[in-house]
């Protein structure tokens, strides 16, 4: 029955995406079917939203159309096998839609349902895709791409390790002990060789070579070369220099494919490649990107052991904003260059606090709009996911789109990432063992060096705290009176907008 539900989902939507000769490729991250399009205006955005299944959809450099974590790594292989079969059996693709949603003309005033506001957040999302398409931030945007595919190891890793440390110190199952710290460390002793292949990939050089020269940071023999008069140490330098040494590698890879003739780039492409970033990873790599590794856990721990309260007020009120511009993806090398070093992040907890804030926030929309039943139902709809961790419904559809309430959720996070903050200052320092989830579904990737009763009270006293503040900011200083007066209103869905009646799905944003 899953699976039928999940095929299900997929075939729905097909059709609204342009159908299986639109599609170039198909892909997925913890939350997201991404999909590559020929053309975009094929896509039926209304109905694709409309679907029970579907919490929002984003448009970047694909279309991603956001399902949840869990959900989305089911629907994803339905959705690529029914992308197969209609090609295998030539099945003309919908390529004329009789029905395509037409664009909404821009209305002078705020938007009193939640479609008005969904409108208004994809507009947002546009303006922010512009602002975003940086030189910078595109780079950012390739390297969370790197690390983006590891996300599912880190997590099942991470559990087990979390699984692990609890049977070690009951003193339970002795002999599986050794067998699961095996399951659980096998994938981070070798994250760096991942990491070289898929950076060879984003960036256009062949992956096994990209992973090649990664592979030479985790090698056991690396400890008999002297590098600026030391030895070298196995993973010296991490993830960043296997990122560095995979970026040098595909340099070096296309000087070669200009330069040196068909009949032996065969032979000398791949030598070169390796050789010449192997030397340069060996004796200037490694030594640089291990001081920035130690630079970054050092500065990490000395923040929030010393002004844990301040720095994360800032950083969990900071969150949101950075999402919107398109910087957190530089955290993502930072994150997993702390869970290699220590075993979890110290950052991630404090992070999730910025979601805490936000479901707060939308639950102080729920309470002051009483009369608004097309924003309600959508604040229903997308709350179960909020709480898991999946934000863009909540972001998109209600607090950024309605202005204030964003920057009360902003409120709601930062007082959150002050308690967690304050509790690593006072010596509960603790940390997410994987990337990927907040929320609820963090609980399980917690640890921490006070045990785990305490690391788990603090955190979520810290998602209470959220909640809390986010509610009250939110209640009392997140609309004017101009603003109750436009939008604690009822649709009327005899006037034309679109907004879901009753008996319709809500349209989560």
């Amino acid at each position: 029955m899953p699976t039928d539900k999940n095929r299900a989902t997929a075939a729905a939507i097909l059709p609204l995406v342009g159908g299986p000769d639109n599609i170039t490729s198909v892909a997925h991250c913890m939350t997201r079917l991404r999909i590559a399009l020929r053309d975009r205006s094929l896509v039926r955005h209304e109905e694709l939203k409309a679907l029970p299944a579907v919490l929002g959809v984003v448009e970047d450099d694909t279309y991603q159309i956001v399902l949840g974590p869990g959900t989305v790594a089911r629907v994803t292989p339905e959705f690529e096998a029914l992308v197969a079969e209609a090609r295998t059996q030539a099945a003309p693709a919908p390529a004329a839609a009789p029905a395509t949603a037409p664009e909404p003309a821009a209305a002078p005033h705020l938007g009193v349902t939640a479609a008005e506001l969904a409108d208004r957040g994809t507009a947002l999302k546009d303006a922010r895709k512009a602002r975003n398409a940086t030189p910078f931030k595109l780079f950012l945007r390739r390297v969370a791409n790197i690390f983006v595919p590891l996300i599912p190891a880190l997590i099942g890793c991470g559990i087990i390790a979390g699984l692990n440390g609890m049977l070690t110190n009951l003193g339970w199952l002795p002999a599986l002990v050794p067998a699961l710290a095996a399951i659980s460390s096998g994938f981070m002793s070798l994250i760096a060789v991942f990491v070289g292949h898929n950076t060879a990939k984003e960036f256009g050089g062949t992956p096994v070579l990209g992973g090649a020269v990664a592979a030479i940071i985790v090698f056991p023999g690396v400890a008999k070369i002297d590098a600026f008069g030391q030895h070298l140490s196995p993973g010296q330098g991490g993830v960043l220099g296997a990122l560095a040494a995979a970026l040098l590698a595909v340099q070096v890879e296309k000087w070669c494919r200009k330069r040196v003739p068909e009949a032996l780039d065969v032979l000398v492409t791949p030598t070169l490649t390796v050789l010449v970033s192997g030397l340069v990873t060996l004796f200037g790599l490694m030594f640089l990107a291990g001081s920035v590794s130690t630079a970054i856990g050092t500065s990490a721990t000395w923040l929030l052991s010393t002004g844990g309260a301040l720095a994360g007020l800032v950083l969990g009120g900071l969150f949101l904003p950075l999402v919107m511009l398109g910087l957190h993806q530089a955290l993502i090398p930072i994150h997993t260059t702390l869970i290699e070093q220590t075993g979890y992040t110290v950052l991630l907890p404090i992070l999730a606090m910025a979601g805490a804030g936000q479901v707060g926030a939308a639950i102080a929309v729920y309470f002051r709009l009483p009369r608004n039943r097309s924003l309600r139902t959508t604040i229903k709809s997308a709350l179960p996911a909020g709480f898991l961790g999946v934000g863009e419904p909540l972001i998109y559809g209600i607090s950024l789109p309605l202005g204030r309430p964003f920057v009360t959720a902003c409120v709601g996070g930062a007082a959150g990432g002050a308690f967690v903050g304050l509790f690593n200052q006072l010596g509960v320092g603790f940390g997410s063992t994987a990337i990927g989830p907040s929320g609820w579904a963090l609980f399980p990737l917690l640890d921490g060096r006070a045990g785990m009763g305490a690391t788990v009270a603090v955190y979520a006293g810290g998602l209470a705290v959220g909640y809390l503040t986010g509610f009250a900011a939110t209640y009392f200083f997140g609309f004017t009176r101009q603003m109750l007066a436009e939008l604690d209103t009822d649709p009327d869905p005899a006037a034309g907008t679109p907004a879901a009646g009753p008996a319709k799905q809500p349209v989560p944003a």
